[in-house]
């Protein structure tokens, strides 16, 4: 049985059949749906299954979509299910492409060391600049080189520092700047103050007692130095 034409509806012979677009035309009825131009195989432009010339070919036109409430409720769940997605992607990739940095008690002391290297920086720069503004001018430093230097001469006899030597008679530390614990287990310090019984413990801090309040704990190691 011969299948019915596309357009006119009327059986199509093998010998006249064009099977294009899931339809089966006459070779006079596969034209252009406006302006009936005869279309070849090379030639058409299918829409709708339906064929046309490249000059009335339908052209794509996009459609504004109103937000009622239908719409911003699809909206919406389509942002809660990106969501749902990437959680879920994040969680299945967590630790192979990144790494995760947990705030432990060392991270936090490792940042509180930063924090002091940055301020000895900053107490050493204003050091440098306090002694360059004490200096004395060109005219008077001459004069004071030209006068002879007084010799203070000292009693004889044996030495006695403030505060006692460590019972331990190990090496003492002398505080360079004022530190205050923020830690059960650290020692706060002020300058000047003397530490004995020194043991270090990583980079960046030791453990020690301070002569002058007899407090032991954990202290930065670049707020003192060896005396």
């Amino acid at each position: 049985m011969n299948p019915p034409c596309g357009r006119c509806n009327k059986a199509v012979y093998p010998t006249e059949k064009i099977n294009c677009l899931d339809k089966y035309w006459h070779k006079g009825c596969f034209s252009c749906e406006i302006c009936k131009m005869a279309l070849s195989m090379t030639n058409y432009r299918g829409f709708d299954k339906k064929p046309y010339c490249s000059m009335h070919y339908p052209k794509t036109s996009f459609t504004i979509v109103t937000d009622t409430p239908e719409n911003l409720r699809l909206k919406q769940q389509s942002q809660l299910n990106s969501q749902a997605l990437y959680k879920e992607d994040f969680e299945k990739n967590k630790g192979k492409g990144f790494s995760l940095v947990v705030d432990t008690p060392e991270m936090q002391r490792l940042k509180k060391t930063q924090d002091q290297i940055s301020n000895i920086k900053y107490h050493e720069e204003f050091e440098k600049s306090k002694i360059r503004s004490d200096a004395p001018p060109p005219e008077n430093r001459q004069e004071d080189e030209q006068q002879p230097s007084a010799l203070v001469s000292l009693p004889a006899g044996p030495l006695h520092s403030a505060t006692a030597a460590p019972p331990s008679g190990g090496k003492q530390y002398k505080a360079l700047y004022s530190y205050t614990a923020s830690e059960a287990d650290e020692v706060s310090l002020q300058e000047g103050d003397l530490i004995a019984d020194i043991e270090p413990i990583d980079e960046g801090w030791m453990f020690g007692r301070n002569l002058r309040t007899g407090q032991r704990g954990m202290l930065p190691a670049n707020y003192v130095r060896p005396v």
